[in-house]
């Protein structure tokens, strides 16, 4: 393996844990409704689970409701119970051939939670890059010593440096989320 290769190996991983990142907090609950809140709950139909957005359509006609239209609407009541499993504090509604759920607005304690489990995601995502560091340093200094691959000391160093701005470029992506994620939890 050469430096080059584990750079990007490293860079790959860091990705993945920010992205990870980014598809947890859309199931996070704002004030408002989103599509996003919902669409990967699990649901038993048809035998099997899958993901709701794959069962039905999903849309968001005010800011305080989401509307699901089950494509096959015998699924509506396996539906609303998925959704009630999910833990989402909501309370969906079978409306003959849809599922409305109404969207009430998060209480100060709620919003608190939410924030405390944004930030614990968060460093979870920045634990990720940190493994990704701590790996990409251990093949540098095992390329070093190989005699396989001639790295001198500067140049590991200089790789170590390149995988700190990695860390560094990531870590803040990660920030970045976070606070605007808490953000939109803390707007009433």
């Amino acid at each position: 393996m050469d430096p080059d290769e584990t750079m990007l190996e490293a860079e790959e991983a860091m990705e993945k844990g920010v992205e990870y990142l980014r598809h947890e907090l859309r199931g996070i609950r704002t004030g408002r409704a989103s599509a996003g809140l919902v669409e990967f709950v699990k649901v038993d139909a048809y035998g099997a689970t899958s993901d709701l957005r794959s069962l039905a359509m999903i849309t968001v006609p005010e800011p305080t409701q989401i509307l699901i239209k089950p494509f096959d609407p015998s699924t509506a009541k396996e539906i609303a119970k998925g959704i009630e499993r999910a833990g989402l504090g909501l309370n969906p509604m079978v409306d003959g051939k849809t599922v409305r759920l109404s969207v009430p607005p998060l209480s100060g304690d709620r919003r608190k939670q939410l924030s405390a489990s944004v930030k614990a995601m968060g460093e979870q995502a920045k634990i990720t890059i940190r493994n990704a560091r701590r790996d990409a340093n251990k093949a540098l200094d095992q390329m070093e010593k190989s005699d396989d691959v001639s790295l001198s000391e500067d140049q590991v160093k200089g790789y170590k440096d390149d995988v700190q701005e990695l860390v560094k470029r990531h870590e803040g992506q990660v920030e970045t989320l976070v606070s605007e994620k808490i953000e939109d939890i803390s707007t009433v």
